[in-house]
């Protein structure tokens, strides 16, 4: 809003300058003649000056955050959109899965388990991060099929996130966090997220059949289901204030 009040004042201030300097001038030109007065009046008129529109100051979502994180399912509550097909959810999950910033989030969970030793079976150094760099690409590629396309083409799920983009923070904050188990189904109404809760829980026991065996029991697979619940629902607030970020931090739109 200040930003556009003061590109509003600064062109009343430009008319108001632009209105004197033209009353100087004119004043300062000499008289025209009759015949001068006739031969203006056969020109055809000047076109009239267009004001220069206001930019856009809305902050909007890019493909990517940070350029190393896939964001192609964000978008905000306003837009009027469609209801999605199975094969727009199918290309959206292939997106996610392998767009090139998609290696991001599991080069960085591999880290973590390397440095925590969490598979001993892995082994350490380089040889040990590449298992978990493997396993954990794997398992993303796994989530984001189940999440993003096979469970909701089957419960008739928007996987799209609509960002809430105005309130407070606590506000935007809550809302975010409600997407992992609130979404929207294919005609607009809001249902529980089967998508992510079911499509989450398929993972992790899909996961069972490429660990260790000593690590595939009850517990991890509960464990690794509300590891990706918890991910997902923490990367909708990422996904909610990034527009803002991007615009007050980096400047772009």
């Amino acid at each position: 809003m200040r930003k556009i009040q003061s590109h509003i004042l600064l062109a009343l201030i430009t008319l108001t300058c632009t209105a004197a300097i033209a009353q100087n001038s004119s004043s300062a030109l000499p008289a025209i003649t009759n015949d001068e007065s006739a031969a203006s009046a056969a020109l055809p008129p000047a076109p009239a000056a267009q004001p220069d529109a206001l930019p856009d100051l809305a902050p909007h979502q890019t493909k990517r955050i940070l350029g190393v994180i896939p964001n192609f399912r964000a978008v905000s509550t306003t837009d009027q959109l469609p209801p999605q097909s199975t094969k727009e959810k199918f290309l959206t999950t292939t997106e996610d899965s392998f767009d090139y910033s998609s290696i991001a989030i599991p080069a960085a969970l591999a880290g973590y388990g390397l440095g925590r030793n969490a598979v001993p079976e892995f082994g350490s150094g380089g040889v040990g991060y590449g298992r978990y760099l493997w396993h954990s690409a794997i398992d993303q590629t796994v989530e984001n099929y189940m999440v993003e396309f096979v469970v909701p083409s089957l419960t008739h799920e928007d996987t799209r996130f609509y960002t809430l983009e105005s309130g407070s923070f606590l506000e935007r904050t809550k809302y975010a966090l409600s997407r992992a188990v609130i979404t929207r189904s294919d005609s607009g109404t809001a249902v529980l997220n089967l998508s992510e809760i079911l499509g989450s829980g398929a993972a992790a026991g899909i996961s069972n059949a490429y660990y260790p065996a000593r690590e595939r029991n009850f517990e991890n697979t509960g464990t690794q289901w509300g590891i990706d619940i918890g991910v997902d629902a923490l990367a909708f607030v990422a996904k909610e204030f990034w527009p803002d970020i991007n615009r007050h931090l980096f400047h772009g739109n």
